[in-house]
């Protein structure tokens, strides 16, 4: 029996899930008569809480919490390595999903909710606290978060697991336009951030990955001594990627969009880099290709189709039963 493909994508942001991706490409590969794995994957943004509980067996929690606009949400956490370890994902209280389009403030939203998710788990009895980064509708440079920590009374060990190499003071002018900024109030981020650091006791400012979520990563940094860390290889690593690719007679990997984003810790740069190592095969499957083709080469990728729904996914899958090993 052949081995298989190895199916191993991110979700693609506001459509579908990890799990979703993966099972469409997986489906159009055996219809086709290829055996495939499926092996759903994340960056240390959204989908992270979903995709390590399916990998390591952990238990998701319930708690409400505020939305970037202080609205109460149902959100979840989740509790791993027999509750010593909490997950909390930023975009399930703190996410841009959460604000409709003609509701995003990028100056009012705050990380309140996030920080509410990390001191419930504290509460919990974990010891340590997981924090995954990205998809926020925040920059507020974590403010929100750590005022609820303080009102909680809680000091858990914190890592971040960032989804961007990102710095602090870069954070407004790349990511705030997408949660609602125009200029002048990109500006303004930009100085709130500014004075925020200057208060902290360590700064976040030049420090790789203090941006992400809007700098909710350095905030933890600068005020509680959290250790980053970037997401995609730690989720790789955390669901034993390695290992399924050197049982794979390929790998087929994807996100929403492959842009100059994904060059900088995305799965699919981290993922491709892996199998180039490795002498493996790794194609890709994306909703939308932004990636300029000097800079797609470097990924070295031996095919990219572009595929936004479940039934274009699975057309993929059948294409790519008939690719070169």
């Amino acid at each position: 029996m052949s081995a298989p493909v190895l199916v191993a994508p991110d979700s693609f942001k506001g459509t579908l899930d990890a799990a979703e991706v993966a099972g469409a490409v997986a489906a159009g590969l055996r219809e086709a008569g290829r055996a495939a794995v499926e092996l759903p994957v994340a960056d240390g943004g959204e989908g992270t809480l979903d995709v390590l509980l399916r990998a390591l067996g952990g238990e998701r929690r319930p708690a409400t919490v505020s939305d970037p606009l202080g609205r109460p949400v149902e959100a979840a956490w989740g509790l791993l390595n027999g509750g010593r370890t909490a997950l909390v994902e930023t975009a399930q209280a703190s996410g841009l999903w959460r604000v409709a389009g003609l509701d995003r403030d990028a100056w009012a939203a705050s990380t309140r909710g996030t920080g509410e998710l990390i001191a419930a788990a504290a509460r919990s009895g974990a010891e340590t606290v997981l924090v995954s980064v990205g998809g926020s509708a925040t920059t507020d440079g974590g403010a929100g978060a750590l005022e609820a920590l303080d009102e909680a009374g809680v000091e858990p060990a914190i890592e971040v697991l960032c989804d961007v190499r990102t710095p602090w003071e870069l954070a407004p002018s790349l990511f705030a336009p997408q949660k609602g900024a125009d200029h002048a109030t990109v500006a303004r981020l930009e100085r709130r951030l500014d004075e925020l650091a200057r208060r902290a006791p360590r700064d976040p400012r030049g420090v790789p990955m203090t941006g992400a979520a809007g700098g909710l990563s350095g905030g933890l940094y600068a005020f509680r001594g959290a250790r980053l860390v970037a997401g995609a290889p730690y989720v790789l690593d955390a669901v034993g990627f390695d290992e399924h690719m050197r049982e794979a007679a390929s790998v087929v990997t994807g996100e929403g969009r492959l842009d100059k984003q994904t060059l900088q810790g995305k799965v699919v740069g981290e993922l491709a880099t892996r199998c180039r190592q490795s002498g493996v095969t790794c194609h890709a499957v994306v909703g939308k290709n932004e990636l300029e083709p000097f800079k797609a080469r470097i990924l070295d990728l031996a095919s990219v189709r572009e595929a936004g729904t479940p039934r274009q996914l699975a057309a993929a899958g059948r294409e790519l039963a008939g690719a070169p090993r």
